[in-house]
């Protein structure tokens, strides 16, 4: 009798295990290898925007600029030998000014687009990469910025040793704003002046928690550790080491965060807890009635000057 119920325990602890893992191995195709874009949750309702008609004037012309532009297609070789690629637009003006703008998941440089006129008239050069894993750039898993941040450090020192820039700001939204705050815990090069992060998350972990909280209605335990050793097993890092929170606390450069007070593809509250805890010179702005990454379309006058603003004290 009791060799019989071994027997049936084993059976089930291997069956349970090897659903476990084949959940895992589901969720790590849906949310971390390459692949196509994916479905977030955002919401239930689609957000109207409190833009101004001057708000939508200039988005529409800025984008409008920015599809007349010749861009540059540059590479660069990573730390592990991942060819990466970025799209680069020189500033008629040379100024030494350059500004890197960092896309969101599943995205590509390209769609940073909007945020480069306003750059360009700063007198900036604009690189925008494609992260490992996205668009023209090589990798078959996404970094969630982690490996990512690795990959900002060959940048920065792209543009200061090939390009003459002496004065380097970071700009991300989303994923892109999650990098560039994994990046302030590095050792930044001195040219590095400030960090604009725009609906960034805290960590891997805890926003993975938070979409598998609403698109699958699971708790995190087990399917986030499961997924995230399989991560560490196929891509070389784990959700709770991807921590965007935990960087700050080592970041000396001025830093803005920006976030949508109505943001639920990211909560509003991460922005509040990295502020919290990033060390230098910070400052935060939560826009009223904007969603996730809207800021820039909700407040374009607003975000544009504020952005000026820090760009005087930074520079």
């Amino acid at each position: 009798m009791r060799k019989r119920f071994f027997w049936l325990f084993g059976t089930v602890v291997i069956l349970v295990l090897i659903v476990l893992l084949a959940a895992g191995n589901y969720f790590y195709n849906e949310s971390v290898k390459r692949g196509e874009s994916v479905e977030l949750y955002n919401g239930d309702e689609p957000k109207e925007l409190p833009a101004s008609e001057e708000d939508k004037k200039l988005l529409v012309e800025a984008q409008e600029w920015f599809t007349r532009q010749q861009l540059n297609v540059i590479e660069y070789t990573a730390y592990d030998g991942l060819i990466l690629r970025a799209h680069y637009l020189k500033n008629e003006q040379p100024t030494g000014k350059a500004v890197i703008l960092a896309h969101g998941y599943r995205g590509v440089g390209e769609q940073m687009g909007d945020l480069a006129k306003f750059y360009y008239d700063q007198g900036f050069d604009i690189l925008m990469p494609d992260a490992r894993g996205h668009g023209e750039s090589e990798g078959d898993y996404i970094g969630y910025g982690w490996h990512d941040r690795k990959d900002y450090l060959g940048w920065i020192e792209e543009l200061i040793s090939g390009y003459g820039a002496d004065r380097i700001l970071l700009h991300g939204n989303s994923m892109g704003a999650a990098l560039v705050l994994m990046t302030s815990g590095e050792t930044l090069p001195v040219q590095v002046k400030g960090i604009i992060a725009d609906s960034g998350y805290t960590s891997v972990d805890k926003e993975l928690a938070h979409q598998l909280k609403h698109l699958y209605q699971i708790p995190s335990f087990p399917m986030i550790p499961i997924t995230s050793t399989i991560t560490r097993l196929r891509a070389g890092y784990s959700f709770g080491e991807a921590s965007a929170l935990e960087q700050v606390k080592e970041n000396s450069r001025p830093l803005f965060i920006i976030h949508g007070a109505e943001d639920e593809l990211v909560p509003t509250e991460m922005a509040q807890q990295l502020y919290k805890a990033a060390a230098g010179e910070k400052e935060l702005w939560i826009v009223p009635g904007a969603g996730h990454t809207d800021a820039y379309a909700a407040a374009t006058v607003e975000f544009q000057k504020r952005i000026q603003s820090f760009i005087e004290q930074a520079l």
